[in-house]
This record gives C-alpha cells, structure tokens and sequence, in this order.
C-alpha cells in the first residue's frame, strides 16, 4: 500500500494490477497522463480541479521527484505519480475501464525511420487506450512534430470506436515545459482528441 502522505508510489510489485483506492483517499473521477515529466501540464490541472483525481506517469526518476515536491509543497491530494514505463503500466498494471482521460502531450517522435516502432502512438495503442478509458473516455494528444502528428491521425483514422473531438481551450491553454520550449522557437503545436464511442 502507498504512503497516503506520498505522491510518489512506492511499487511492492510490478505484476500485481494497481488499486486506484489505495492510491487515492478520495473515490472521484480520474484522468492520467502518460510522460507527465515534472508536471507542467499536470500540477496545473490538478489544482484547477479538486474535484477529479489524476495519475501521472514517468520514467525519469529526478522529473517525477521534482513534481513529486511541488505537488506535496501545495498540498495536492488528488495527484498521484508512477516511475514506471508507459506500455507496460498501460497493458498490465492499470484497471479495466478505470479512467475518464487520457493526456499525452510530446512523447518522444524518435524521429530516424528505423526507430519508429518504438513510438508509443501506433497501431498497439488503441488497444491500450480501450482497455483503460471508460465508456466515452477522452484522448488528448499534442506534438511539435508533424510527422509523427500524421501517424497519430492515421492509427485513429480508421478506428469505428474513436470520434474526433476539439481539444477543450482550457486544457489547450496549459502548456508543458516542452511546449514552451517549443513555441519560443516559433514552432507549430499540433493538437488532436479522441472520444471512446
């Protein structure tokens, strides 16, 4: 069981499917983030909603700890963290039709061809994707990079089970660091949503 006064979860197993309830003190509903780094978008959009609970996902343990403080430092009971890889925490470790949104914002394009089947959107994902969401769930994808923006739309394109929905102003209005980044250089953000039908 997780330390209730931690955000960071302490993993006893990682093959054992993980309890919301025990992550959580409070039973409301929940969105994750996939790559959440040190929490630009994430902190943010768990203080403007109290009233939902949202698990953020990392691999880089100095990124996850440093939104770990943060989020203690503001007292957010509502956020809860994972060092762990994406796909696997995705296909055995998160509960069936758990999660209202699903929030990923710049994942890695591992941009040379010979690497492009290690990018987490392909035609894997929705899968995944389905597994987890509830029933009219939210995807919400952003990329600077257009090629990769072309092959999230081509693994939804033909899908019967996901619509494509506009990206809600304000969670179009809360930039991560990379985004940031990424606009000061003057380059384009591309932004798509997906609803579980």
């Amino acid at each position: 069981m997780s330390d209730p006064g931690a955000l960071l979860h302490d993993f006893q197993s990682i093959t054992d499917p993980l309890s919301l309830e025990e992550l959580f003190p409070l039973s409301q509903p929940i969105e994750l983030e996939i790559g959440c780094g040190d929490g630009g978008f994430l902190f943010e959009y768990a203080q403007r909603h109290p009233d939902r609970n949202f698990l953020g996902v990392e691999r880089l343990l100095g990124r996850v700890r440093k939104l770990s403080k943060k989020g203690l430092r503001e007292g957010l009971t509502n956020l809860r963290l994972l060092r762990i890889e994406a796909r696997y925490v995705l296909e055995y470790l998160l509960p069936e039709h758990a999660f209202e949104a699903l929030h990923i914002y710049f994942p890695d394009p591992w941009p040379k061809d010979r690497h492009r089947r290690h990018r987490l959107i392909n035609e894997t994902f929705p899968p995944l994707a389905r597994r987890i969401l509830c029933q009219k769930g939210m995807i919400y994808l952003r990329t600077d990079d257009p090629v990769y923006f072309g092959q999230m739309q081509e693994t939804f394109q033909d899908l019967k089970d996901f619509s494509v929905e506009n990206t809600p102003g304000e969670i179009a209005s809360i930039t991560t660091e990379f985004e940031r980044q990424w606009l000061d250089q003057g380059r384009h953000i591309h932004r798509v949503a997906y609803r579980l039908v």
